[in-house]
């Protein structure tokens, strides 16, 4: 059964869980209709929930630049492909 807790309250592991119980849920097949819909919306939600905090971490990480001594010199952002 999905959680229905709001999506900013969800750290990025439980959305991922749900997410993935959502999709074993639709692939076993045997869901209602009207289920199916609301359980994909939320899935929906929860992937963009998922990306949108991916992004964010993503966004926080640095790369370490060394110097010719082999030393952390500097640090930039890291390339992200988008």
């Amino acid at each position: 059964m999905t959680d229905q807790s709001p999506l900013t309250e969800l750290p990025f592991e439980k959305a991922l869980a749900e997410l993935e119980d959502i999709v074993r849920r639709l692939e076993r097949g045997d869901v209602p209709l009207e289920d199916s819909i609301a359980i994909y919306e939320r899935g929906e939600a929860l992937k963009k929930h998922c990306e949108a905090l991916l992004k964010k971490a993503e966004a926080r990480i640095e790369k370490i630049n060394l110097g010719p001594d082999g030393k952390a010199a500097s640090v930039s952002p890291l390339d992200v492909e988008t």
